[in-house]
């Protein structure tokens, strides 16, 4: 089992979607998952890399949390050694900075980047009247320093985030404030 296609291949995706299907149960984390998927084919595109890759690792990042949170990220990652991925799983490996996993490649930094991030902007949609539609980058600037809000995302890991990929915060926030508004109904924010 393979997922490093040349082109976008529905197939590998499929399989990665059947990883996931298959640890993930909680509606909450798959949505997570296809809206951190979004971002980083997103970024990818962005920064001229192979966007099937980049949207599997969003995609699996977490795919192991639910059902072993203690042993995570190391499920999905054996999963996908097994599988030939090495880089997926490296970077999935490496997506949280307290893990102490060097940050090698564009796609190691741009999972930790989108992370956090994505569930902060998707949470602070949900209480918007509006959604994510016209959400300004001001608000979700105001949020992160409400540390009630959201208390779970770790706001360190937005800012080293936004470090690591070299961006300014507020362009790192409207980028992905950008994808998610394009891909609205697809995520359920619409």
């Amino acid at each position: 089992m393979r997922f490093d296609s040349k082109e976008e291949d529905p197939v590998e995706f499929a399989r990665a979607e059947a990883i996931l299907h298959d640890m993930t149960k909680g509606d909450s984390l798959l949505k997570h998952a296809y809206a951190v998927a979004e971002v980083m084919a997103a970024y990818a595109c962005h920064y001229g890399e192979e966007p099937e890759q980049w949207r599997i690792a969003g995609l699996l990042h977490d795919a192991d949390y639910e059902a072993w949170p203690d042993q995570h990220p190391d499920r999905i990652v054996q999963v996908l050694r097994a599988a030939g991925e090495e880089q997926i799983a490296y970077a999935i490996s490496a997506h949280y900075t307290r893990w102490g996993v060097e940050h090698r490649s564009l796609l190691d930094k741009a999972l930790v980047a989108s992370d956090e991030l994505t569930g902060f902007i998707v949470a602070a949609s949900l209480v918007r009247p509006t959604g994510i539609d016209d959400m300004p980058v001001k608000s979700v600037k105001k949020k992160l320093r409400d540390k009630s809000f959201a208390a779970s995302v770790d706001r360190n890991e937005v800012y080293a985030g936004a470090a690591l990929l070299e961006r300014e915060l507020d362009e790192h926030i409207q980028f992905i404030i950008d994808v998610l508004k394009d891909n609205k109904a697809k995520l359920g924010l619409a």
